[in-house]
């Protein structure tokens, strides 16, 4: 199994915080004998007539030396993990999850501009130091974006 991203513990805290349940630390997706672990899996039921609500959770901090490089690190997992999971658990949707510094450096600029509008990720966005999400991109799963948080 891969190490654990440094908001790892964070960000399932703050999961938790938002009435999530964790059910899978970490979310393993096998293809043909082959191990894949996304960092988190979780569910919650919003409607009780819909069922739960299914999401699985990669992180990053981003913490590398070239933020453009850890960007092209994590849309190259989130692409092969979002491909697998269509496959093997096509209702649970699949989040990057990011702390709000990365948002405002990255996301918030052009680059992430162009990542955003291709809709080639959704975010979770977090608050470190409260262990709370700060915004969902494009929004809360399983609420239309009226009714997000």
């Amino acid at each position: 199994m891969p190490a654990r991203d440094h908001l790892h513990a964070t960000v399932r805290r703050a999961l938790e915080r938002d009435g999530w349940i964790v059910t899978d630390d970490p979310l393993r997706l096998k293809v043909q004998g082959r191990n894949l672990y996304v960092d988190l899996g979780a569910e919650r039921l919003l409607a009780a007539a819909r069922g739960p609500t299914l999401i699985a959770v990669e992180v990053k901090s981003f913490l590398g030396a070239s933020d453009v490089r850890d960007l092209e690190e994590a849309l190259g997992q989130f692409v092969l993990y979002e491909l697998v999971l269509r496959r093997s658990d096509p209702q649970r949707e699949l989040f990057l999850a990011v702390p709000e510094k990365t948002w405002r450096s990255i996301f918030s600029d052009a680059l992430g501009e162009i990542v955003l509008n291709a809709r080639a990720v959704r975010l979770l966005v977090i608050d470190p130091q409260q262990e709370v999400i700060t915004r969902w991109i494009p929004s809360t799963p399983g609420e239309t974006p009226s009714s997000s948080s």
